[in-house]
C-alpha cells in the first residue's frame, strides 16, 4: 500500500513535468538492454494518455543481442540514433534505466533533462533534475513504469505487457538476482496480459554468426584465477556481447566471479558478474573505475568502461594490468600473483 501511494504522487509530479508541452526526448543508455526498451515504451504510453505529447526515443550505439533485436522489431520502434538528434529541439527530455553523468549514455554534458527514472544509485547530477524516481533497490526500471501504469489505471496492451515483463525477467534473470516484492508483483500483474508465444520467440531469438566468432575468443582467453575468470573478446563490432559472455561464464560450477571486457570506439568495456554475497559487483565495479572511467551496477552484475583511444599499445597493456589486478584484489586477493589457467585446456 506504502508503495502505491509513493507511486500516485510520483506519478502526479511527473504529469506536472509533462503537461502542456508538445514534444519529448526519451534518452536510453548506449547499446540498450531490454529493460531500458520496455520502460522508454511504458513512459511513452504515459505521456501519450496524460498529455498527447509527441515522443522520440534514443540511444547511443547498437542493439546489438538478438533478443533486443527481436524485442525492437515485435514492438514495431523507430529508434533514433543520438547522434543525429537536435537536443535542443524538444520541450522536455527524458532518461530511462541511465543517468546524466554515467558515462553510459550520449546526452551531451551541457543538457539537463527534465525527467530521470531508474533503478542504479543516484547520481550527483541527476539530483539537479525536475522529476526523479530512483528506486536503486528495485531489480528493474520496467517495474518502475509498471506501477505508474497500474496506478494510473492505463490499459495496457500486449505489447507492452509483453515487453514490461521481458524487461523484469531480462535485468533480474527471471527473478534470480536483485529482486524486490515490487518486482515480483509487477511480473505477476503483467504475465496474464503477456504474449508468451511472442516472449518465447523473443528469449530465444536466432543469433547471427558473428556470435560464435565472440563465443570463441571467450572461452579461448578465459583465464582462472581460484573462484574468478577473466576474459577479452579484443576488439567487437557488437558491444552487448561482453556482457552477454560474462553471463555465460558465470555458469562454470567452479566460478563465482567473472570479468570480461572488449575494445569499442575507443573505449574499453567491462562487465562483471557474480554468485557471491559480498561484495557488490557495482562497488567492485566503482573501485575498479576509480580515476580510469565510470561504472556502477547492482549486487550481482555491473559494468564500466574507460577511454582507451589516446593510448600506445604499452600504456594499454599497463591499464589491462592494473584494472585486472585490481578486479582480483576485490574478489579473489589470494590469486593476485598466482598464475592463471586456462578455463579450455
Amino acid at each position: 500500500m506504502l508503495v502505491m501511494e509513493k507511486t500516485k504522487a510520483k506519478l502526479k509530479q511527473l504529469c506536472e513535468v509533462i503537461n502542456h508541452n508538445t514534444t519529448m526526448l526519451i534518452v536510453m543508455q548506449d547499446h540498450p538492454d531490454p529493460d531500458a526498451i520496455a520502460s522508454a515504451v511504458g513512459l511513452r504510453k504515459i505521456a501519450n494518455q496524460f498529455a498527447s505529447i509527441q515522443c522520440s526515443i534514443t540511444h547511443g550505439g547498437t542493439v546489438g543481442r538478438a533478443e533486443n533485436r527481436a524485442l525492437v522489431k515485435y514492438l514495431g520502434l523507430n529508434l533514433r540514433p543520438a547522434e543525429q538528434i537536435d537536443f535542443q529541439a524538444f520541450d522536455v527530455i527524458a532518461m530511462v534505466d541511465t543517468q546524466p553523468g554515467t558515462g553510459n549514455n550520449s546526452l551531451p554534458t551541457d543538457v539537463e533533462p527534465d525527467i530521470v527514472i531508474d533503478h542504479h544509485p543516484c547520481h550527483q547530477k541527476t539530483r539537479q533534475c525536475r522529476f526523479t524516481d530512483i528506486r536503486s533497490h528495485y531489480g528493474a526500471t520496467s517495474t518502475i513504469l509498471a506501477e505508474y501504469l497500474f496506478a494510473a489505471g492505463i490499459e495496457i496492451d500486449v505489447s507492452l505487457a509483453t515487453a514490461l515483463l521481458y524487461g523484469i525477467r531480462s535485468d533480474t534473470q527471471d527473478l534470480g538476482r536483485d529482486t524486490t516484492s515490487s518486482d515480483v508483483n509487477a511480473l505477476m500483474a503483467l504475465y496474464p496480459k503477456a504474449n508468451k508465444r511472442i516472449l518465447s520467440q523473443i528469449q530465444h531469438g536466432a543469433v547471427q554468426r558473428e556470435y560464435f566468432k565472440y563465443l570463441a575468443g571467450c572461452l579461448n582467453n578465459a583465464r582462472v584465477f581460484g573462484r574468478a575468470a577473466i576474459t577479452s573478446l579484443g576488439t567487437v563490432d557488437n558491444p552487448d556481447m561482453v556482457g552477454e559472455m560474462a553471463d555465460l561464464l558465470l555458469r562454470d560450477e567452479q566460478i563465482i566471479w567473472v570479468l570480461c571486457y572488449g575494445f569499442y570506439d575507443g573505449k574499453m568495456l567491462l562487465s562483471l558478474r557474480t554468485d557471491a554475497e559480498s561484495p557488490s559487483a557495482g562497488k567492485v565495479i566503482r573501485h575498479m573505475m576509480a580515476r580510469k572511467g565510470t561504472g556502477g551496477g547492482h549486487d550481482s552484475y555491473a559494468g564500466g568502461q574507460i577511454v582507451v583511444g589516446q593510448l600506445s599499445k604499452s600504456q594499454l597493456a599497463k591499464w589491462i594490468s592494473q584494472v585486472e589486478k585490481s578486479f582480483l584484489k576485490s574478489v579473489e586477493p589470494s590469486a593476485v600473483n598466482a598464475a592463471a589457467r586456462k578455463l579450455v585446456e
